[in-house]
């Protein structure tokens, strides 16, 4: 097996960091919205729990990628081999493709709330989404 550089880490959890950040924001603004709405029924329940989710791991994957970051970065006060990073590169990967799977889940189940017509477009959408993220992870 290939073993990735230190400086490839520190650059690829930069990028996580600064997707994961975007990403969560988005998902807790949609909890905000979620919570001084009125409307509480099947759909919108399953949507806020969708955001809940995107949010949560997306801030996950962010502390996991910074701790990648900070170790990875020239100064860090200790030695770091491969080894340490393996728990930080689990969690980070894990939750950052959970929250995407929950973020294009809330964008599936958005359409539903104007009309069947509008839903089976984003649910269509959202599976395009999910099938060329799956080939581009691949």
């Amino acid at each position: 097996m290939i073993e990735i550089s230190l400086e490839y880490w520190n650059k690829l959890a930069d990028q996580i960091i600064v997707i994961s950040s975007l990403l969560g924001g988005f998902s807790i603004a949609v909890v905000a919205n979620f919570l001084v709405s009125e409307a509480n029924n099947r759909l919108m329940r399953s949507i806020m729990k969708s955001a809940t989710i995107a949010a949560s791991f997306f801030l996950i994957a962010l502390f996991s990628m910074t701790k990648i970051l900070m170790m990875t970065t020239e100064g860090f006060p200790f030695k770091v081999s491969g080894d340490d990073l393996m728990f930080p590169k689990l969690v980070g990967g894990i939750s950052f493709f959970i929250g995407i799977i929950s973020l294009i889940t809330m964008i599936s189940l958005a359409g539903w709330t104007k009309s069947k017509k509008m839903g089976k477009f984003t649910t269509a959408i959202g599976i395009l989404t999910f099938i060329l993220i799956l080939i581009m992870l691949t």
